[in-house]
């Protein structure tokens, strides 16, 4: 009876944080388009600075979102042109275009977003992220990040996109 209550306890516990993994938010847009995502995982965290990266679609492109700290004021942040560069644990580089800078909740947060190419979906869905260098014009020339934390979220999340859009 108590190895049943246990199998049973623990049965709950993965299948409860299965779903939690899978807690895909929605916002409209200023364009009145609608798009999906997940709270934004810590993947560095120092003293002096941090990175927040989640994955963002709008059902037919996915893009890496970035939310760095600190980061520059609105009139430099939005000199942010420059494509992501991102290594993943197949070691192969991945260089994801520049899509858009913004500023958000009262310009408290900066979001860049940077497109995943199609061909690309497979690898980021598969190899966890081990570093990425940013060129953030306006602070200094490109911020380097290896990933400390939570290096496979973007596989994470990707995986519940793309068994979400099966359904």
């Amino acid at each position: 009876m108590e190895m049943k209550i246990v199998v049973l306890f623990l049965f709950f516990v993965f299948n409860a944080k299965g779903v939690a993994q899978c807690e895909i938010k929605n916002r409209v847009q200023a364009d009145g388009s609608m798009i999906y995502y997940f709270e934004p995982t810590a993947f560095y965290t120092t003293k002096s600075k941090s990175l927040k990266i989640n994955i963002v679609t709008d059902k037919e492109h996915y893009f890496v979102a970035l939310q760095p700290t600190p980061f520059p004021d609105k009139k430099e942040g939005k000199k942010i042109k420059d494509d992501l560069i991102i290594l993943l644990a197949d070691n192969k580089t991945y260089k994801l275009a520049h899509y858009d800078t913004q500023y958000r909740r009262n310009d408290s947060i900066m979001q860049v977003l940077y497109l995943i190419d199609d061909k690309d979906l497979d690898a980021f869905s598969n190899y966890e992220a081990v570093s990425a260098d940013i060129n953030m014009q306006g602070t200094e020339f490109v911020r380097s990040y290896n990933f400390k934390l939570h290096k496979n979220a973007i596989v994470e999340q990707l995986k519940c996109f793309l068994k979400k859009e099966e359904n």
